[in-house]
C-alpha cells in the first residue's frame, strides 16, 4: 500500500497536497520549513529518504496513521522490493 502511495504522487503533488490544501502563506511556508527540517534531520540520521518519500510519510502521520506500523511498512518494503532501494534505501543498523 505505502509504495502506491508513495510512486503515484510526483514530488510536486505530494508537496502541494501537503502545502496548499487551505493554507495561508504563512501556514504553508512554516510546513516547508518544517519538511526542510525533517529531511536535514533524516539525512543526518541517514535514513535514505528522500524529500518526497518524507513528506508522503509525514503526509500519512498526519492523517493518523501510526508512524510506527508506517516505519515497519518501510522496512519490510525495503525487504521485499530490492528494486525500490533507489527510493528506499535499506535503513542504517542500530547499535
Amino acid at each position: 500500500m505505502l509504495e502506491t502511495v508513495v510512486h503515484s504522487l510526483s514530488s510536486d503533488q505530494a508537496q502541494q497536497s501537503v502545502f496548499s490544501l487551505k493554507m495561508d502563506p504563512e501556514a504553508a511556508r512554516a510546513a516547508r520549513e518544517s519538511l526542510d527540517l525533517a529531511f536535514h534531520m533524516s539525512n543526518i540520521l541517514d535514513t535514505g529518504l528522500d524529500r518526497h518519500t518524507l513528506s508522503v510519510l509525514i503526509a500519512l502521520c498526519d492523517l493518523g496513521v501510526n508512524p510506527e506500523a508506517l516505519a515497519a511498512v518501510v522496512k519490510e518494503l525495503r525487504k521485499e522490493k530490492p528494486s525500490l532501494s533507489s527510493s528506499l534505501p535499506e535503513a542504517p543498523s542500530l547499535p
